[in-house]
């Protein structure tokens, strides 16, 4: 069947928005052609520095003729609705079709050829196309990412004839800017197409292009006894920058080599689009890169990397002037600065969010089992940790930030657990990013997330839909894997109210000046040294005068409870990936438990005794029972108090009561010791008679008393399993 080929060739398209337009031309591509019934066998894009490529599979050389049938209004209804659906039409009313009371419109459409369909679809895109941002050449009020040159659109062998904006289609196009011959070429057909870009120098295939970099990258180190610092992110873009990938080593002064490895890497890559390079004996940097050229070069890239290493040099100079200046003042100098600094316009400045980030060290300390000591030197961290901020290295590269404040540290000669934890306090920054190694970097870690997600939760800051400006999807699971990795065992509610509390004490001045007497109470018992807080008590006592307000106290625990249920649904969503079950976590979480390393655990033992026979059988039981008791509930009070023995039970009724003293017995020192497996195991006793108890007993008994002690019984059942989680909330 006929393929459709298209190629918008313009002047240079930004690295960054290629994957997106490809996606994009792909999406409307094919919305547009299935609109007019046109499906294509296959359909792909192709996106490089200079173009966007479509072929499209076998299309059929002209529509379907096609019939529809339109439903009007009702016989009887005001001339008025009649005559809108006749001009919708386009028929008159004899035309019309009446049936049950009802006019209809059968309307028939002739299929027009695909090259029509093609060309009005290829205006559409191009007028249409979402670039992040766009331009217009000067010429013509036509907007693209940059200046469009050429449209090759060729359908069946033959150039689809339309002009936009004064560019006209057809079958030419040409291959690389300076390589090969600088005349257009003509194309009919994708096969030709991408062999004679092939000629001329040009990689149509993003993918190829990688793979090229990474080959003959490779293949340069090798040769010379060296290993490729192999960067993702840094290939993706290279690979957009270039139609003719030629990877060219360079040498660089070693002398540079005495800053931080993360400078020079980051000097390479954000100034230059350098790869690093690496001693494979020594494993750290070697005092040479990897360029990835658009030219074949004659003297096979002496005179690039000559070139590229004059200019990496004087950045390199640059980054050494920052490291140099930066290195006279100490971070705890620096701390003043960061009043100056805005955290946000409704959250005040990075010096108060370094004092609440502190202030939920103290209280996080304790939880990760660390002792006097290892609680100064969090708090000591978590004072420092921003002070980089304020550093001319981290202005000059904002990824550095943390980095830069851990290397700071070190030249200080501070406690290396504290400069570890400055290093390590923004990870993870993603799925594949390592967590804090140790106690104090967990800390700090988690205070600095915990702070975030409080902060924005309380000015109404939510992520929606797809929308998280502030990361904060990220900083949740930040919290959930370095809490599941450590084990820290952490009830998160009470946590989360001290972390909102801390941000009444900014509403007003007399509390901002609350605010910074506490802050200061943090400065001057850590004093940037090791002695443990003495002022808790103190601090308690203003806390809890806080919250005596009714009115704030609901406002705290309303926001603390928001962050813990958005921490649970980012834990269901970590869970789900991982293939378990994620309304058992809302079961859990409806019994009271807020310990996610506690929750994770109860969701394996409950899963896995749902699975059994007994604990399905016992899942049914129990929403019998609710169901029961729900019932009752909207008639009145329940009964209270205990089931009794009485001279009318039944044998089944005696073995249930029974059977929930001996479950109260074994299950709350199980669930106390953390024993689930034999909480579960427990509470399977209880399946055999409660299927007796169901089919034997009569629940709403004539007589009140039985009623009413049944019910207490049900009631005694449902309160015991609900100890290990709220089973209404189990969806299976």
């Amino acid at each position: 069947m006929p393929q459709l080929l298209l190629e918008l060739l313009s002047e240079e398209i930004p690295a960054r928005m290629q994957a997106q337009a490809a996606r994009d031309l792909e999406r409307m591509a094919r919305e547009r052609l299935a609109a007019e019934g046109l499906l294509p066998e296959a359909l792909k894009t192709f996106a490089g520095s200079r173009r966007l490529t479509l072929v499209a599979e076998g299309l059929p050389a002209a529509q379907k003729d096609r019939h529809e049938e339109l439903k009007g209004p009702r016989t009887n209804a005001p001339e008025q609705a009649l005559d809108g659906f006749l001009r919708k039409t386009g028929l008159t009313r004899d035309q019309l079709i009446e049936r049950d009371g009802v006019w209809f419109a059968h309307l028939h459409k002739a299929g027009r050829p695909t090259s029509e369909i093609v060309a009005e679809m290829v205006e559409a895109i191009v007028r249409n196309f979402p670039w992040p941002k766009s331009m217009v050449s000067g010429v013509s009020k036509l907007r693209w990412v940059r200046p469009l040159r050429r449209i090759l659109c060729v359908f069946d062998g033959q150039v689809v004839p339309f002009e936009i904006d004064g560019i006209p289609s057809g079958d030419t196009t040409e291959g690389h800017r300076f390589m090969g011959s600088h005349q257009p070429f003509t194309a009919r057909d994708f096969d030709a197409y991408a062999e004679k870009l092939a000629k001329h120098y040009v990689v149509l295939d993003v993918e190829e292009r990688k793979d090229r970099v990474l080959g003959a990258a490779r293949t340069l180190c090798f040769a010379r006894n060296l290993e490729l610092v192999e960067d993702q992110g840094l290939l993706d873009e290279v690979a957009g920058l270039v139609e003719w990938p030629v990877p060219v080593l360079g040498d660089m002064d070693p002398d540079f080599l005495d800053l931080p490895p993360e400078v020079i890497r980051t000097s390479m890559r954000v100034h230059q689009r350098f790869f690093a390079v690496r001693d494979p004996r020594t494993g750290k940097l070697a005092p040479h890169f990897v360029t990835v050229a658009n030219i074949d070069a004659k003297d096979g890239g002496t005179t690039i990397a000559l070139g590229n290493a004059k200019v990496l040099r004087a950045r390199l100079a640059d980054a050494r002037f920052f490291w140099d200046e930066d290195r006279k003042i100490k971070l705890e100098d620096r701390l003043e600065k960061l009043k100056g600094v805005t955290f946000h316009a409704k959250l005040g400045t990075m010096y108060q969010r370094v004092d609440r980030i502190a202030s939920l060290a103290a209280l996080l300390a304790p939880r990760v089992q660390a002792g006097p000591e290892t609680r100064a030197k969090a708090i000591t961290a978590a004072l420092l940790c921003k002070a980089d901020l304020v550093t001319g290295m981290v202005g000059e590269f904002p990824e550095l930030q943390g980095v830069m404040g851990g290397h700071y540290a070190v030249s200080e000669q501070l406690d290396p657990l504290v400069a570890d934890a400055i290093r390590s306090h923004y990870k993870p920054q993603g799925p594949s990013d390592d967590i804090p190694a140790n106690s104090v970097g967990v800390v700090v870690a988690l205070a600095d997330k915990l702070d975030l997600l409080v902060s924005f939760f309380s000015i109404g800051e939510k992520p929606t839909g797809s929308r998280d400006p502030f990361a904060l999807r990220r900083a949740a699971l930040g919290v959930i894997r370095i809490i599941l990795a450590h084990e820290v065992r952490l009830n998160l509610l009470p946590i989360l109210r001290d972390g909102a509390l801390e941000h009444l004490f900014y509403e007003d001045d007399a509390q901002l000046d609350l605010a910074f007497r506490l802050g200061e109470q943090f400065r001057a018992v850590a004093q940037l040294e090791h002695r443990a807080r003495d002022d808790e008590q103190a601090i308690h006592a203003a806390r809890m005068a806080r919250l005596s307000d009714e009115t704030i106290s609901d406002r705290i625990n309303g926001q603390a409870s928001e962050v813990l249920g958005f921490l649970s649904e980012r834990l269901k969503v970590q869970l789900r990936e991982e293939g378990q079950r994620h309304d058992l976590v809302d079961a859990i979480l409806a019994a009271g438990d807020d310990d996610l390393v506690s929750i994770v655990a109860r969701v394996t033992a409950l899963d896995a005794f749902l699975k059994t026979d007994d604990g399905a059988n016992l899942l049914a039981g129990y929403k019998r029972a609710v169901n029961i008791l729900r019932a009752e509930e909207k008639k009145g009070a329940l009964p209270t108090g205990a089931p009794v023995q009485m001279a009318t039970s039944s044998a089944e009724e005696l073995a249930l009561i029974a059977a929930t003293e001996d479950l109260a017995a074994k299950l709350e020192p199980a669930l106390f010791a953390e024993e689930f497996a034999d909480a579960m195991k427990a509470l399977s006793k209880l399946r055999a008679p409660v299927d007796a108890f169901f089919d034997k007993v009569l629940v709403n008994s004539t007589d009140n008393a039985e009623r009413d002690n049944r019910l207490r019984l049900l009631a005694k059942v449902r309160h015991a399993m609900g100890q290990v989680a709220d089973f209404s909330q189990v969806t299976g």
